[in-house]
């Protein structure tokens, strides 16, 4: 362990400083943490993949694969098993295909590329690429047990790839010769590609404008040819082989009869209206895919997807399941991308015998249950739902209090739905254990429509715990008073915009979209109570500038041009008051005033609602922050900052920041006019205007948003003071409570709320508290102005305080006591309160370091000398997103999010860089507002609508994710086929011998044309050994199983040689008889 020694290096910063020099400790903070202990690492992805487009099955292994239009693969198994990998081109995914229980996935893309995947590493890796440049490639098939994979292509031909080592075959079908010579136009794309499950050398060609043709893979012709006059989306086989269905672009159906192929041999309109005249059944909309599946003991099952009829508009998209007489037709809640019919065997030439069906939607993933008559669907254990609302802000806490997960569970659970299905997930593949990281985790999401989501997030998984909806604290809107009570947000008046959360209190905050903020209590009792509520008044005004040059852009622009929104998740809250009277003292939304039932769990306590002043609406807030301990909360905007006291419901402060600063202001702002300024009975609370806006915008592109920031960042930032004199907006962006010392050279540490503000000033509040509990419900608190001004360059972000030896202190905290409890001792105990965190035992030391860190530079200042010990200028073309102080490997740092995507970490309290690295570029406004760090070098942001990604910055999770991450791929026994004969048991194979290898191999086909496709081989070997790292002895147990399998193969093969040799030799001995016998024999003697 090293101790650092900064004086020289920092001398002329403090030289000047009132005891710099004699009062700090610099030379005795140990820090521990150096920057071998920082690795960038992205660890899990959850949520639903977004824009999905692709989806496959493996029935052995029981694992899901999901392709996106993004070029990525989600590979789902059982809970825990979840895993993300992106194809680097970014092209879309047309299709996957599984090796059925080999550990391999085919994925075709976009881009007219194949590649093949390793499944048999906990990070998927490509081994192979195929690139196809002269043909689009629109439909793959590969046989169960086969290495040969037959390639559709838009100009109607089919190709054949070598899976093993992913070359093309010399065998092409071309469409001139699949169809009829005759034929004079082109049969358009191949839709469908499938091998007869009679016989494996005849493959179906289905093409899109309604030619289907069994081609004849020894033979290199046509065995029959079916024409329709409608176009085909899908075709699906009998079992035995003997007929085939095709589904239509006209919602009909037609089965087919190898025997018969003139007509088919049934057609219907499943929802076709049926004809008075008897005339055929109307159109209907085109069937996208139907499966055609077999059973043991019941009729077929044929389901499809599509099919409506065209009069029912407002029909929703419905998936159809015809099981004899019976058609029971699904609606769905999103339009439907693909769906997959689970079956009990891989064998397609068996009774199929399906039991689930998997059906994938725009934004859900569902699995229904076939094995009983009313189809219910399973109950998904899946993260899928995170973005059931669009999610508006995040929150990450690791190393929580233990207790908390299987609280927020049991009032959880209470909510949960029935109907589900009884059996087991059916997608239950891989395996996964905890692993060594066992530290309690919790995501919470802040959601467009209120609601919030509590999620056990513990070991790289993530569970929902916990919902809590805010917007039941309101009346609804009548249709006629949208415009009038809600005008300020136009679609979602109840948007979460900031959560503050103490977990040891279990208070909960949260302020909306609609200038609002409730306090919320935990309690495991339910209630009957009314809402406590209170209105501020939080306005600013300023004399209007006269300048004659009005074009010309103020130094310091307000919120809303410094991050103007691209899309509009609230709607403009610089809004036009209604006609008639103009607004003033009212609310943007009514609480519900009788009493309302609150279940057990987080039940509001106290709502505070910003108010209109003279035809204005109230500006959104910016910054939040609660102490349990004090029982205050501070809320603050781009007009002034606000406190309350919870526990007594009163307002204690609404005050413009102008006025916080009283006599201690730096900058020589504009005069206010006095015909505008008013007083309040209030005694401190004042009445301030502005006209300005700021919006909360949903996920949009970034680009211009952070050029225009950094444009108003360059101007509003000058190091003149007297550039300000023309603004006097300054908006709240940080707040934090702390045992802290308010003024320079305090002897005491006293209750303080620090203050940070847009133009870098810091300010500490004084809170006067009554000194004992009992008249804590009965004194005023007193907030008060310190005077004290400290100031960093650009808006200010974080605080935290260190003790004297480099520790973080946690702010203080009330511990949790249920307020409903039965129990009358609970009622009566006295508020425990815990002023300081265990790790800072020892005496508190007669000063602290406070850490300040705004969106270009952090500082570490003594208190409480106010001195400036350290400083670190962080970026200077671009500003930090988001910063946070963190513990990691028992030590502390400030990490850092930095608008151009760099992640950086600083030691503290000495602010040394320690890890800098270019992660993520911000292109999106979502990833700029949900980005945050928590302990144990996590951090997560939303990295689409639907998913959240989650990393970490710790070498030392690096290390260990390899043995956190699931398994995909587990060796199991490949189900023997039911109906092997005699001769099938002997010889292996079907009744027919067909040898693809013989057909396919360069030996027989030769070679394909070298500019038709480019072979590009992956890194998945190279992959596979990296991360066999972490599971070497797993891999070695797969080669062991590999080597004793083909080692079993080879003993058995020498066996059958070794018997083939006996009877080779007998039957030469036989015929050498024979000869003998009847070699002097005339022809007539026989």
């Amino acid at each position: 362990m090293k101790k650092f020694n900064f004086r020289k290096v920092l001398d002329g910063l403090t030289a000047s400083s009132p005891g710099g020099s004699s009062r700090t400790p610099r030379e005795e903070i140990q820090e521990t943490l150096m920057s071998d202990y920082f690795q960038i690492c992205k660890t899990v992805r959850h949520g639903f993949p977004y824009l999905p487009t692709a989806l496959a099955f493996d029935p052995v292994q029981k694992i899901l694969a999901i392709g996106t239009r993004t070029g990525a693969i989600r590979i789902l198994g059982r809970p825990g098993v979840d895993c993300y990998c992106q194809h680097e081109s970014g092209a879309a995914v047309l299709q996957l295909q599984f090796l059925i229980n080999e550990g391999a996935l085919v994925s075709a893309s976009a881009d007219d590329t194949l590649h093949l995947w390793n499944l048999r590493q906990k990070r998927p890796a490509i081994l192979h690429s195929l690139k196809f440049n002269r043909e689009r490639i629109t439909y793959c098939h590969l046989p169960f047990q086969s290495k040969w994979l037959y390639v559709g292509t838009e100009r109607g031909n089919t190709h054949i790839v070598n899976i093993e080592s992913f070359i093309l075959s010399g065998y092409v079908i071309m469409w001139n010769k699949a169809i009829e010579l005759s034929t004079k136009t082109h049969p358009g794309p191949v839709v469908h590609l499938s091998d007869s499950p009679r016989d494996e050398g005849k493959l179906l060609i289905g093409y899109e404008n309604g030619t289907v043709v069994l081609w004849d893979l020894r033979s290199k012709r046509a065995d029959l040819r079916v024409y329709y006059d409608e176009a085909i989306h899908s075709v699906a086989w009998h079992h035995e082989g003997k007929q085939f269905m095709c589904s239509h672009s006209d919602g009909s159906l037609t089965l087919w009869n190898l025997k018969s192929p003139s007509r088919p041999f049934q057609t219907t309109i499943p929802h076709g209206k049926i004809q008075r005249d008897g005339k055929k059944p109307e159109s209907c909309k085109p069937i996208l895919k139907v499966e055609y599946k077999t059973c043991k003991s019941s009729e077929p099952f044929i389901i499809f997807s599509g099919g409506l009829s065209y009069d029912k508009a407002c029909r929703r998209p419905s998936l159809t399941i015809m099981h004899g007489k019976a058609i029971t037709v699904l609606e769905m809640d999103h339009p439907i991308v693909e769906f997959l019919t689970l079956c009990e065997t891989p064998y397609p030439n068996e009774f199929q015998d399906p039991y689930a069906v998997v059906v994938l939607l725009e934004k859900d993933l569902i699995v229904v249950d076939l094995t009983q008559s009313n189809f219910p669907i399973f109950e998904n254990p899946y993260p899928i739902d995170i973005h059931e609302s669009p999610v508006t802000c995040t929150e990450y806490f690791a190393d929580c209090p233990p207790d908390l997960i299987p609280v927020l569970y049991s009032v959880g659970a209470k909510h949960k739905k029935q109907g589900y299905s009884n059996k087991e997930w059916p997608i239950s593949g891989g395996a996964w254990n905890l692993g060594a990281q066992t530290y309690p985790e919790i995501i919470i999401t802040g959601h467009a429509d209120g609601s919030i989501k509590f999620w056990d997030a513990s070991a790289i998984t993530l569970q929902m715990l916990y919902k809590l909806k805010t917007s039941k604290v309101f009346e609804k809107q009548k249709l006629g008073e949208g415009k009038s009570t809600a005008e300020i947000v136009e679609e979602d008046p109840y948007a979460v915009q900031m959560m503050y959360w103490c977990p040891e209190s279990r208070i909960f905050c949260v302020a909306g979209v609609s200038a609002y903020v409730i306090i919320y209590r935990f309690s495991k009792h339910e209630v009957n109570t009314e809402i406590a509520s209170l209105e501020v008044r939080l306005q600013y005004e300023v004399e209007d500038i006269i300048t004659p040059e009005p074009e010309i852009i103020p130094p310091f622009p307000d919120a809303s041009s410094q991050l103007p929104s691209l899309k509009n998740l609230s709607g403009s809250t610089n809004t036009v008051a209604c006609e008639g009277t103009m607004k003033d003292s009212i609310p943007c939304l009514s609480v519900k005033t009788r009493p309302v039932r609150m279940p057990p769990g987080y039940q509001a306590d106290l709502v505070i609602q910003l108010v209109w002043v003279d035809g204005e609406p109230p500006q959104q807030i910016t910054s939040l922050a609660v102490s349990s301990a004090y029982g205050l909360v501070a809320f603050g905007n781009c007009n002034g900052l606000a406190v309350v006291d919870f526990m007594q419901k009163t307002v204690l402060l609404s005050m413009g920041t102008i006025d916080l600063y009283g006599s201690s202001d730096p900058y020589q702002r504009q005069p206010r006019s006095p015909r505008k300024s008013k007083q309040f009975a209030a005694g401190r609370e004042k009445k301030h205007s502005f006209k300005g806006s700021r919006k909360l915008s949903l996920p949009t592109d970034l680009k211009t948003d952070l050029e225009n920031r950094e444009n108003s960042f360059s101007r509003s930032r000058s190091s003149s003071v007297s550039s300000i004199d023309k603004e006097s907006k300054e908006t709240i962006t940080s707040l934090y409570f702390m045992e802290s010392f308010a003024r320079k050279n305090d002897s005491a540490l006293s209750p303080c709320l620090w203050v940070g503000t847009g133009l870098g000033m810091v300010l500490i509040l004084s809170l006067n508290l009554p000194p004992n509990d009992d008249l804590r419900l009965t004194e005023p608190v007193m907030v008060s102005p310190s005077g004290t001004v400290l100031t960093l360059k650009g808006a200010v972000l974080t605080f935290a305080c260190l003790d004297c030896m480099g520790a973080l202190i946690h702010p203080p905290y009330e511990v949790w006591r249920d307020p409903n409890s039965t129990d009358d001792n609970e009622k009566t105990r006295k508020r425990k309160l815990v002023m300081h965190s265990p790790s800072a035992s020892q005496d508190m030391g007669e000063h602290q370091f406070a850490v300040v860190c705004s969106e270009k530079q952090a500082k570490v200042f003594s208190l409480p000398s106010q001195t400036c010990l350290y400083i670190h200028n962080i970026t200077e073309t671009s500003f930090l997103l988001r910063a946070d102080v963190v513990t990691l490997c028992n030590s502390v740092c400030l990490a850092c999010f930095c608008a151009n995507g760099h992640i950086m970490t600083l030691s503290l309290p000495s602010l040394r860089p320690m890890l800098d690295v270019n992660y993520l570029p911000v292109t999106d406004m979502r990833i700029a507002r949900t980005f945050c760090f928590t302990n144990e070098g996590q951090a997560l942001y939303l990295s689409s609508p639907t998913e959240i990604q989650r990393l970490t910055y710790s070498q030392e999770m690096c290390d260990n994710l390899q043995d956190m991450l699931g398994d995909l791929f587990t060796p199991v026994e490949t189900p023997e086929a039911q109906n092997r004969g005699f001769l099938k048991g002997l010889f292996g194979g079907s009744g027919q011998t067909f040898d693809r290898e013989e057909l396919f191999g360069e030996a027989t086909a030769g070679k394909a044309s070298r500019s038709l496709a480019q072979h590009i081989p992956g890194s998945g070997g190279i992959e596979g050994m990296k991360g066999a790292a972490g599971g070497v002895v797993g891999d070695l147990a797969r080669a062991r199983i590999a080597l004793e399998e083909r080692g079993q193969r080879l003993g058995e093969l020498d066996e059958k040689t070794a018997s083939l040799m006996v009877s080779a030799e007998a039957f030469s001995k036989h015929a050498h008889e024979l000869m003998l016998k009847y070699k002097d024999k005339k022809w007539y003697q026989f």
